[in-house]
This record gives C-alpha cells, sequence and structure tokens, in this order.
C-alpha cells in the first residue's frame, strides 16, 4: 500500500470476488480495520480460526500474519474496509497495538452501535472521495470512529477476566511508558528498569505478544513519529533526528533506511508526491 490512508466499502459483489480469488495467509504494512454490518466474517489471526456474524468488527495490526474471508448470509454483505499507515495516526497507533493484540474480533453490542460505525464511515469516504480531501479531517473523523469502536470492545470484554493477567498487564504499561518516552535516546534497560523487571523477562513478553524484541518496537515507534514529522513539517533531517534522540544525522539516515528501505529524504519526496 503506497498511500497513507484508504477506505472502501465491501459488499456482495466484492465477497464473491474474494471467494474467487482465496489467498494465503499472509502480512501487510497498513493497520486495517474492518466493520461489518451485515454478513459473516471468518478471520484466521494470531494461529486461530474464528467466525463471527455481524455487526462486528476486525482490528489488524501492521505484520500480524492473517486471513479474512467475508460471508454472505441470506445472500447479503454490508462492510468498510480502512487501511491506513501507523504514520498517518502515530498517536493512536501504538494504543491499537494495546487494545488488540490478543483479541482482534469482537461481536458488536446492537445495531444501534453499528448505525454510528457506518455513518462516521461514510462521512471519511465522503471526504476521501471528494476533489480535494483533507487528511485533517479525515484523521479526526477516524479518531471519533476508533474511539467509539474502544467504547464497544469494552463491553464485549467487561466480564473476560482472561484479559487480566500479568503479561498483558506488564506489555500496556511498557507501552504507555514507550509512549511518554520514545523522543528519548533511551535503550531496553531504561524500560526494563520502569517496569522493575530485566531487560531478559521484557523482551520475553514482547516476544511472546508482538513477536519482536523491545529494541525493535522502540525503533518502530521512532520511526512511525519521524515519518509523520517528515511529511507533516518542514524540519531538517538532522533536527527531526535529534528530537527523536538521534545525535548524529548519518545514524538517524541510516537507521531510517534500514527499516524503511529510503532514506528520509527519499520518503519525503515520495509522500509529496503522494499528496499533491
Amino acid at each position: 500500500m503506497n498511500e497513507l490512508f484508504n477506505i472502501f466499502k465491501v459488499d456482495k459483489f466484492l465477497v464473491s470476488e474474494i471467494t474467487n480469488n482465496p489467498n494465503n495467509p499472509h502480512q501487510h504494512d497498513y493497520e486495517e480495520l474492518i466493520i461489518v454490518l451485515k454478513g459473516r466474517l471468518s478471520h484466521f489471526i494470531d494461529y486461530k480460526n474464528q467466525q463471527i456474524d455481524a455487526p462486528c468488527v476486525a482490528f489488524v495490526t501492521k505484520g500480524k500474519i492473517h486471513k479474512i474471508q467475508p460471508e454472505l448470509i441470506d445472500n447479503k454483505f454490508e462492510g468498510w474496509a480502512i487501511r491506513f499507515k501507523s504514520e498517518f495516526i502515530p498517536e493512536i497507533t501504538f494504543q491499537l497495538y494495546n487494545y488488540y493484540h490478543d483479541k482482534a474480533n469482537f461481536q458488536l453490542s446492537d445495531n444501534n452501535a453499528a448505525s454510528r460505525l457506518h455513518i462516521l464511515c461514510q462521512l471519511i469516504y465522503d471526504e476521501h472521495n471528494s476533489k480535494a480531501p483533507e487528511l485533517s479531517i479525515i484523521k479526526e473523523l477516524l479518531s471519533a470512529l476508533l474511539t467509539i469502536v474502544e467504547s464497544e470492545r469494552k463491553k464485549t470484554y467487561v466480564d473476560d477476566k482472561n484479559l487480566i493477567n500479568n503479561q498483558n498487564t506488564t506489555f500496556k504499561t511498557f507501552l504507555q511508558i514507550l509512549e511518554e518516552n520514545f523522543r528519548r535516546p533511551e535503550g531496553v534497560n531504561f524500560y526494563a528498569q520502569k517496569l522493575f523487571m530485566s531487560s531478559k523477562s521484557l523482551n520475553s513478553i514482547t516476544r511472546h505478544i508482538l513477536h519482536l524484541p523491545v529494541s525493535e518496537i522502540i525503533e518502530t515507534r521512532k520511526l512511525i513519529e519521524a515519518k509523520k514529522l517528515l511529511y507533516s513539517t518542514d524540519k531538517s533531517i538532522a533536527e527531526i533526528g535529534f528530537e527523536l534522540g538521534y545525535q548524529d544525522k548519518a545514524y538517524f539516515t541510516n537507521v531510517f533506511k534500514k527499516k524503511s528501505g529510503q532514506t528520509p529524504s527519499e520518503f519525503r519526496e515520495e509522500i509529496k508526491s503522494l499528496l499533491s
């Protein structure tokens, strides 16, 4: 996916096309939110398969192996798929990793909630397909949409005692500490000490939940913010690197290229061309 954001409707004709062209479990480089108003989802994620009837929501974090198959009920399917890059809303993305790392799918409590989500999706869709779409408007609407989704998720899992376990709690606390400190030049030991545990134990938790070491998660958060600053500000490469804890511009450039496949300057030029 090249663009920062995309939204499209899912109807029975698209479902038929997907059914006739089945895909294997795969990963993608963007976040994906799927809202189903009519029909059913069969979703393979976290190495297990789940079937869930509408109205329902599925959230797939970047890099997770999954396969999703929409299904008709009474020859009907209606829904939305929203895809966005992590840097589009970096202040929210890591919260989403926190919320959905172990619960990717859930059913909405009632049709009223589904109706509200549908209205917001339609507003986002209309803005995205206007002659001069405003990304700031899309971001605000998407934030509101995700707020409602999170409110519904809490209703679904309010009595699920299994959600509250030591690993999940530690992981969520780590993400909160990371959000407050990722701009600083701190490594794994800093976060482990904040959590009163060893670096080895913290790495064990993050590898279990996100299949990534702590250092990789820290760098990923920095990279998301760097991309946001590159496309939303006129700050120099050196200024952005310094703001994110990199004292040396060349080192920042090398890290950025290693993780994204292009230099900060190349990324900035590509985003400018996409937005124009």
